[in-house]
């Protein structure tokens, strides 16, 4: 028996044709939502443009050149510590700005530089130094404030001449652009390294809690209780001060409290989901606790867990930054926000420190605050733009 169609029947709608992205109609609105926020959608704009450009800071803000030609042979600087006995020198590491090793590779090649001719660390020798007794000694000015006359006497050179120092040296004659530029990408690297660890752990022990519910929530709930309760401030002193400051141990230290942020969140959203139709009738087919929390009830926990995700980066860029500030972050001379927060308090002389880092520091957390906002409203459903 066969079955005719007929052709005046309404039929359902074609699903839509999905993008270049191939986003499903659900994240296609979320985009468009994300994208209708233009204060939140540039920011992430301006955010990415800084954080790509700090991730090649070698190739912009370097004492080396990045491509070097020398008797025919092609060198590359920026990857490789040549030995300066290459170049006719004794040392076991070329420095490249100094002026006889910089005239025999003119003699014998060429050299591409970075636009900016120093590293975090490095020290500006020949920093052109303002008028006054206490500008003759770093932090030194940034080059272009200086009178043109006083910057010849100083030097010997004029002030076209000599190696600008755009935003001024901090108080050991090292460059404070290079410096920025270093301090905001550890910045943000640590930063998303601990909020992605944080919030895998905060999201597993959410989960837990509020699938199973019952004996092991309340224990669950009550450890936090009590951890969350510590004196979070002064245990990081006491940790920082026992063990030897670097970037993992750091990072280890802030990771025994920041998992917490998310817990409460995840916890209420299996709580609230665990009973639900579709989980029953998973629970009936056999499915095993972890497939049903993984495939069925996550992807509802994460819309929330994204939408703070932006929040916790930035405060994982201001515990950093407030531990270099007290000394108690990394080590000392790494390239840090927080560190020149604390030159810029020390050297009230040179207000340029302060209101670089100031600004550095201002900027990032609000861009960060923008892009949080318009991650809100992408996942929130009841949220619509013209």
């Amino acid at each position: 028996m066969s079955m005719t169609l007929d052709r005046s029947t309404d039929l359902a709608p074609p699903l839509p044709k999905k993008g270049l992205l191939g986003l499903s109609p659900v994240n296609a609105r979320r985009l468009a939502n994300f994208r209708a926020n233009k204060r939140g959608y540039w920011s992430f704009l301006i955010f990415m443009i800084l954080f790509i450009l700090s991730l090649f800071a070698e190739f912009l803000c370097n004492d080396r050149p990045i491509v070097a030609s020398y008797k025919g042979e092609i060198l590359f600087p920026v990857f490789v510590d040549y030995p300066e006995e290459k170049f006719g020198g004794f040392l076991a590491t070329t420095d490249y700005r100094d002026p006889v090793i910089a005239d025999e590779i003119k003699a014998h090649g060429w050299m591409i530089w970075p636009p900016i001719h120093f590293s975090y660390n490095t020290v500006n020798l020949d920093a052109p130094k303002g008028p006054g007794p206490v500008a003759r000694s770093a932090p030194f000015a940034p080059t272009w404030t200086l009178p043109k006359d006083y910057c010849t006497t100083a030097t010997i050179k004029s002030c076209d001449e000599v190696e600008w120092n755009w935003l001024g040296t901090d108080d050991q004659g090292r460059d404070v652009v290079a410096r920025l530029v270093y301090g905001f990408r550890i910045s943000i690297l640590f930063a998303l390294i601990l909020s992605g660890i944080s919030s895998v752990i905060g999201v597993m022990a959410g989960a837990v809690q509020g699938y199973f519910g019952g004996k092991v929530d309340l224990i669950f709930q009550r450890v936090i209780e009590i951890w969350s309760s510590l004196p979070r401030l002064y245990i990081l002193i006491i940790l920082a001060g026992i063990f030897v400051p670097g970037f993992f141990v750091l990072l280890s230290i802030l990771l025994l409290f920041s998992w917490v942020s998310l817990v409460h969140l995840v916890r209420a959203e299996f709580l609230r989901a665990r009973n639900f139709e579709y989980v029953n009738a998973a629970r009936a087919l056999g499915l095993s606790d972890i497939r049903i929390m993984a495939k069925h009830l996550l992807p509802n926990a994460m819309v929330a867990t994204l939408t703070f995700l932006p929040f916790i980066l930035s405060g994982s860029i201001e515990q950093l930054t407030a531990l270099d500030y007290l000394g108690l972050g990394l080590p000392p001379g790494s390239a840090s926000l927080g560190e020149m927060l604390l030159q810029g308090k020390s050297n009230l002389q040179a207000p340029w420190l302060g209101l670089t880092s100031f600004f550095a520091i201002a900027i990032t957390l609000s861009l960060l605050v923008f892009i949080g906002e318009a991650v809100r409203d992408a996942f929130d459903p009841r949220k619509t733009f013209q």
